[in-house]
């Protein structure tokens, strides 16, 4: 798996000129790593790429040149890159409405306990969520998870002999379920297994 470090950063000014290409890549990139899971839960599933577009785009926002800075966001991003037997997601709880998403907040809490991902011919593999901070409280749940599936011995040789790879929510409140991911997504998941 690649690593983010300090020296693997563009400075601001490389990043300026490169940022165009570099974010046109990532946009595409990401087609085939987000999963919807019916009209309102979408896993975005981290990689080096799209983490390390992320730390960029924070540092140029940010103005950010100095270590420390640099430091805080390395910190922030770098845990989320997957480690060759798991994969990793920003969870994303979508409702347009103001109004309907504050009660939906409150009747999903706990949700991001109970995503899945299942390789055919396994169980069902459950996430771990939230492991920097809690993002829920006693009354509602956050908008944004980060969650990590662990895959257990032979899922990824179950997959790379072409196992469909399926997911889901199965909480009181909203479930969902993908039978199977697309091609697409499956290859791009798979290439982050070392396992």
């Amino acid at each position: 798996m690649g690593q983010i470090t300090r020296d693997s950063l563009m400075t601001l000014e490389a990043y300026a000129k490169a940022r165009p290409a570099l974010r046109a890549q990532t946009i595409e990139h990401k087609k085939n790593r987000r999963v919807q899971l019916g009209d309102n839960v979408a896993l975005m599933f981290e990689d080096e790429l799209t983490l390390r577009y992320q730390i960029q785009e924070m540092l140029r926002v940010e103005k950010t040149f100095l270590e420390e800075g640099i430091q805080d966001e390395l910190n922030a991003y770098t845990p989320l890159v997957p480690d060759g037997n798991n994969w990793k997601a920003t969870m994303l709880i979508e409702y347009p409405d103001v109004d309907e998403r504050r009660v939906m907040l409150a009747r999903l809490k706990g949700v991001e306990d109970k995503v899945y991902v299942q390789v055919a011919g396994h169980a069902r593999v459950y996430a771990i969520a939230d492991e920097d901070m809690e993002r829920e409280n006693e009354e509602k749940t956050s908008s944004v998870h980060f969650v990590r599936f662990d895959l257990q011995s032979g899922m990824a040789a179950s997959l790379k002999a072409g196992a469909a790879l399926a997911m889901g929510v199965d909480h009181p409140a909203y479930t969902a379920h993908m039978d199977a991911v697309p091609e697409a997504t499956r290859t791009s998941l798979l290439k982050d297994l070392t396992i």
